[in-house]
């Protein structure tokens, strides 16, 4: 392949042949890489790893670091509608020319290391962040933590979300083996902040092992609501009267608070005035997170992807209840729990509908069928295409009812790409 003035999409189409393994954990290859490409690193690094809420919770810390004048790279990932969202500057998506000159260096230098796709979009991220002199960088951890592609990025802090069950396969078929994994973005007297009450005890070692400055909800910092406001108690500041953060669902209050303690323990005390919080997390938005959109039926979209997930999703269900039918639109990876999923959301589901997601690792649409028939007990529409899912769904509804796309970034994203595209 000729390289130079090869576009993006012909890059991203590359890029998943150059390894045999669409997912091959492991730092050896994208350290060489990197090693290679020689690129100054940010003044500061920011690691956010978890099983959810980290795409909402890069979001917060982004938004809360511009506002003190930082120069600030985000890499996220998947993406929901193009590749572009993975690499943000100051809150605006790398161009396509900025993507494919990162490509262009890394493949300089590559020497035929097989990198996955994920790692060489990380490689990436780093190239155009040094190219456009960013001072602050916030990495999401993509599966785990450990042998993730972004450890090999050395961070000044880090946030874990949480820990749930999910990418069992590669990560392990327990809560401790999962958060062993995630808690291989600790370092030793680095601020590393975990984001949920619960916390697993391999945590707790693996900060005591490390060295790190482990820094826990509901020990070190706290928040607390009272209807539309709440509050925050870190170890050396408290806000009160916090509006709720624009960002749906009454779990997002929890990531705020993580955010908050992640600047807090970063010393960036400066951010944490009311005013420049609710400035914040009131103008939020991030498609595919229990967002809602009115047609001549409503819409609810949130790419919930494992049983975690899709609880917090029904809690949202229940507090929108409404009169009509349920009819969801449904699609998973084969690495998933579809049980658990499905269990979650059943009563809140009147009918469903599988459809195959865009991807390699997608669960056929026949087969996912029978899973949630099996689950459910009841029966499960296949849909041939992403067109044939819509229009059924289209056709067991009424401006009374509503229709739920979940289950996957891979399903959502095109959905709200052709709801979009009708507007």
């Amino acid at each position: 392949m000729n390289v130079v003035g090869t576009p993006l999409s012909d890059w991203l189409l590359r890029l998943e042949t150059l390894s045999p393994q669409e997912i091959d954990l492991g730092l050896e290859r994208v350290e060489r890489v990197r090693d290679r490409l020689a690129l100054a690193p940010p003044d500061t690094v920011f690691h956010v790893a978890g099983t959810n809420g980290k795409g909402s919770s890069v979001a917060m810390l982004e938004c809360l670091l511009q506002k003190s004048g930082a120069h600030v790279g985000s890499y996220t990932s998947p993406h929901i509608h193009r590749y572009n969202e993975r690499i943000r500057i100051d809150g605006s998506e790398a161009s396509d020319e900025q993507i494919v000159a990162a490509f262009e260096r890394i493949e300089a230098v590559r020497d035929n290391e097989p990198l996955t796709y994920f790692e060489y979009g990380t490689l990436a991220a780093m190239v155009v962040f040094a190219d456009t002199g960013i001072d602050t960088a916030i990495l999401e951890v993509g599966m785990g933590g450990r042998l993730d592609a972004v450890n090999a990025i050395e961070p000044d802090a880090g946030l874990i979300t949480n820990i749930a069950l999910d990418h069992c396969d590669w990560l392990g078929d327990n809560v401790e083996s999962i958060a062993a994994e995630k808690a291989g973005i600790m370092r030793r007297d680095k601020p590393i902040i975990f984001g949920s009450r619960a916390v697993p005890d391999s945590i707790d070692a693996k900060a005591a092992d490390v060295g790190a400055q482990l820094i826990v909800a509901g020990r070190d910092y706290d928040w607390s609501c009272d209807g539309e406001r709440w509050s925050w108690q870190g170890l050396t500041h408290q806000l009160e009267g916090l509006a709720v953060p624009s960002l749906q669902g009454r779990h997002q209050i929890g990531n705020a608070a993580a955010v908050l303690a992640l600047v807090e323990a970063a010393g960036r005390g400066d951010l944490l005035c009311v005013e420049v919080v609710n400035a914040c997390f009131a103008q939020l938005r991030l498609d595919g997170r229990m967002q809602e959109i009115d047609e001549d039926v409503h819409w609810l979209l949130d790419v919930a992807h494992n049983p975690a997930a899709a609880k917090a999703l029904a809690e949202a269900l229940h507090a929108r209840a409404h009169a009509g039918q349920t009819v969801a639109i449904f699609a998973m990876l084969d690495d998933k729990d579809v049980t658990g999923v499905v269990a979650a959301l059943a009563d809140h589901v009147d009918h469903w509908i599988a459809v195959t997601a865009d991807n390699p690792r997608a669960i056929a649409a026949g087969e996912l069928a029978r899973r949630v028939a099996n689950a459910t007990n009841a029966a499960c529409l296949v849909a041939e295409s992403l067109e044939a899912a819509i229009r059924h769904a289209r056709e067991l509804t009424t401006g009374a009812d509503r229709i739920l796309v979940t289950g996957s970034f891979y399903l959502v994203g095109p959905v709200l790409t052709e709801l979009y595209s009708r507007r």
